[in-house]
């Protein structure tokens, strides 16, 4: 048989197969009419309108009003919904976190410790990574989500402690804020990790302070120096990469989530995304935010945009630069030293995972070329330098439109909200820290005065700063309500209230969960509230979240991307 035969018997061959593949999963269609009848709409619009009922043509909102004028619309093809007192609101908008992460648990064991998971000390966490090494023979063995301050011995994982699990296979544990990884031998080696490495700029490799040179790695790395472990975790296969995707894009849906973020996701993985997204493996809108320290040599030398990204129902608002650490990780960048002294060290405040210089060469840098930045600072001295960053790109390229992004913003002093007020900034706040690390942030990290002011949602509303609140999946569970609940009652997981005096209200809570959130991302003239020619990304609830005593029982019944039923519970 000669080449050519073979080459076009093959290409037949691929051609079926992707002929085949859009078949199957080609996008689900809404109907031509439907309407959602007796219901409780929530519309975030810009009154906070409530509504009975809406119309919707397609995948766009055609009208909202009473029952009976939607009723007036129907014909014999439409699709009638009665929502019989049911809540429907607009879709979730994911504003910071990092699709497809969470469905990692294909692929990775779940190390997480009360309230997320149930792993108590580092026994259980060796038990469960020799399970997944069982179950998964070759390649990297993964975990994620373990806690040095809520497993019983109170510290990190060491080589050590992973070298019991193997000896031949690399093994890597990422730490529940995302910020570092403990790891065995092999993955040392694997990542040319020694006694003589030094520490990469805006990174740490921690050392065996008794080993007789204390040189030697102790396999906890933090920031940049975990990075490359995590780019060769996350060196999937295409099956693994479709299996993470499609879990998560499963667990968004039950939540009610219609638009995700992909922020500073490896290079490799964002590059997956829009052809997914082509080939409707998830149905999800995606706002994906590229690593800067990725994409920058694209960017400089040739004269590459991220939107070249983009295919599918996936857009790039804006590029990402990691400025600093995690607070319970000890690497937020903070102005004032942490509370409980870190290792003895009384004046050590963390430090910047981008130097100052570095940061304001690529803020200009993006401003210069009209790329919208997102910058993620938690620590108080890491938002001085985002935003002396942004004024002094702004005054040499004024902008407008810019609409920085601080993502967390998480320590935030009362005179940088008037700051982001001045300059146009606005923030993404973690507001579910207050549940789930509120007391310990009061008792290790912050102390009880600057934890009582963290996400400080309140101060930014009386300053007339737009923001949303995340979940930062996979750091917490895509939990939408419970990131609207944390901000109306900042209670911690023993039930202390975390800074009363910033509480807001349930609605404001919800917008920002949904159009504010939306409006970060530059979609709020297509997604976020529920007007007519909007498009129909739509939450069916069992009950109000205005009005339930506690809004994180309430249940995702139906959810809805443009017009199409994508998740039913019923």
């Amino acid at each position: 048989m000669s080449k050519r035969v073979i080459f076009l018997v093959l290409a037949a061959f691929a051609i079926g197969l992707y002929v085949l593949f859009s078949i199957a999963t080609r996008a689900p269609e809404p109907p031509a009419h439907q309407v959602f009848i007796n219901g409780n709409v929530l519309t975030i619009d810009a009154n906070n309108s409530v509504a009975e009922a809406i119309s919707v043509r397609a995948d766009r909102i055609e009208k909202v009003g009473t029952s009976e004028e939607i009723l007036a619309l129907v014909d014999e093809s439409t699709y009638v919904v009665d929502l019989r007192g049911r809540t429907l609101m607009p879709g979730f908008v994911d504003s910071h976190g990092h699709f497809p992460g969470s469905g990692q648990t294909v692929f990775s064991t779940d190390l997480n410790s009360p309230p997320i998971g149930d792993v108590d000390d580092i026994e259980e966490v060796i038990d469960r990574l020799k399970k997944m090494a069982d179950a998964r023979p070759d390649g990297w063995i993964m975990g994620w989500g373990y806690d040095d301050t809520m497993i019983a011995e109170q510290r990190h994982l060491t080589r050590e402690d992973l070298d019991r699990v193997s000896t031949t296979r690399p093994v890597s544990v990422m730490h529940i804020s995302g910020h570092l990884s403990s790891v065995n031998s092999v993955a040392l080696a694997e990542a040319g990790i020694d006694e003589n490495t030094p520490d990469p700029e805006g990174g740490h490799i921690q050392r065996d302070m008794d080993s007789p040179d204390q040189r030697r790695p102790n396999g906890v790395l933090e920031e940049t120096a975990a990075r490359e472990i995590l780019t060769r975790m996350f060196d999937l296969s295409l099956s693994d990469g479709v299996r993470m995707t499609t879990d998560a894009a499963r667990t968004y849906l039950a939540q009610g989530v219609t638009t995700a973020s992909a922020g500073g996701m490896p290079l490799a993985a964002a590059k997956g995304l829009g052809p997914l997204s082509q080939f409707n493996v998830y149905p999800q809108r995606v706002a994906l935010f590229p690593l800067y320290e990725e994409v920058m040599d694209q960017i400089v030398n040739e004269g590459w945009h991220p939107r070249e990204f983009e295919a599918g129902r996936v857009t790039v608002p804006r590029v990402k630069i990691i400025a600093d650490g995690s607070i319970q990780g000890f690497t937020g960048y903070l102005r004032e030293p942490y509370y409980v002294a870190y290792k003895g060290d009384v004046n050590y405040r963390g430090y910047p995972s981008v130097p100052r210089d570095a940061l304001f060469e690529q803020v200009e840098d993006l401003y210069e070329r009209r790329i919208q930045v997102a910058i993620h600072c938690n620590g108080d001295a890491s938002i001085d330098d985002g935003l002396d960053a942004i004024e002094a790109a702004a005054a040499k390229f004024p902008w407008p439109q810019a609409r920085p992004l601080i993502i967390h913003a998480q320590m935030t002093r009362r005179d940088q909200i008037d700051r982001m007020a001045a300059l146009g900034v606005t923030p993404s706040f973690f507001s579910a820290h207050t549940y789930f690390w509120g007391d310990r942030h009061a008792a290790i990290f912050m102390g009880p005065e600057r934890a009582a002011n963290m996400s400080p949602a309140k101060w930014a509303l009386d300053a007339g700063v737009r923001f949303s609140s995340h979940m930062d999946t996979p750091v917490l569970p895509m939990l939408p309500l419970q990131a609207v609940w944390s901000q109306v009652e900042r209670k911690s997981t023993s039930g202390e209230v975390i800074g009363p005096h910033q509480r807001i209200s349930r609605v404001q809570a919800l917008r920002a969960v949904t159009i504010d959130a939306a409006w970060q991302v530059f979609m709020d003239e297509e997604i976020g509230s529920i007007e007519p020619g909007k498009m129909a990304d739509l939450v069916v609830l069992s009950g109000s979240p205005l009005d339930a005593e506690d809004m994180r029982t309430l249940i995702v019944e139906r959810t809805f991307i443009g017009g199409a039923e994508v998740y039913s519970r019923l």
